[in-house]
């Protein structure tokens, strides 16, 4: 069982109606795999946050099978081994929901918070899921910065915010001050595919952690 949610008031029902497409594919998903998780992945961190990670949606083998966001799949060896040097995590992570990972002033919020067939939420499921993202938003009084992995996820992060898409272009490292007062930082999304082709490296992706940590210790 993944750790309990930090934001329990907010979380999506286990049996979430809202999006047909991602109820029927997680009832396939439950006879297939009656071990996994199968539902939808609540937010994994701080409560006291100063940092979102905005994400995309669960992983197959990953967050969907494990419950806890990027554990058990390619992405969340980046992701962890990032937070952990930059102070954001404290444990081992061992690609399972009891190991001992924690996060420090850092919280995971995904964008969709069901798994979505071959990894692509419709717009629609986007927007359906957009009104739990904007509950965890707000009970976090201390969230200053937030970091976008990917577009979908910059692109939520942004109507959430208030703003048009058309003032916040997505660029890796783009940085933008949202008109809730946040600023969001952009970077391209850490899956197997951006990392194996070079899109994403270790170096960029570190960048975009220590920007944060700038922002949130300004000189």
């Amino acid at each position: 069982m993944p750790p309990e949610s930090p934001l329990p008031e907010v979380e999506a029902p286990r049996d979430c109606p809202l999006c047909p497409r991602l109820v029927a594919f997680r009832e396939e998903l439950r006879i297939a795999h009656p071990d996994w998780w199968n539902a939808p992945v609540p937010a994994f961190g701080d409560r006291d946050a100063w940092l979102g990670l905005v994400g995309l949606a669960p992983g197959m083998w990953g967050a969907n099978r494990t419950g806890r966001p990027f554990t058990g799949d390619h992405a969340g060896h980046l992701l962890y081994r990032t937070l952990l040097k930059f102070g954001l995590a404290e444990g081992a992570y061992e690609e399972r929901p009891d190991d001992s990972l924690r996060l420090n002033g850092c919280i995971i919020l995904n964008s969709v918070k069901c798994l979505p067939p071959r990894n692509k939420p419709l717009p629609a499921e986007v927007a359906t899921c957009r009104r739990y993202y904007e509950a965890a938003m707000a009970v976090l009084p201390n969230l200053r910065v937030l970091v976008a992995l990917g577009r979908i996820a910059h692109d939520n992060a942004v109507r959430v915010a208030g703003g048009r898409l058309a003032d916040f272009p997505f660029a890796h490292l783009a940085e933008h001050a949202l008109p809730d007062g946040r600023i969001l930082i952009d970077s391209y999304h850490c899956s197997r595919y951006n990392q194996n082709t070079g899109r994403l490296t270790d170096a960029m992706f570190e960048a975009v952690f220590a920007r944060a940590l700038e922002l949130r210790c300004p000189r």
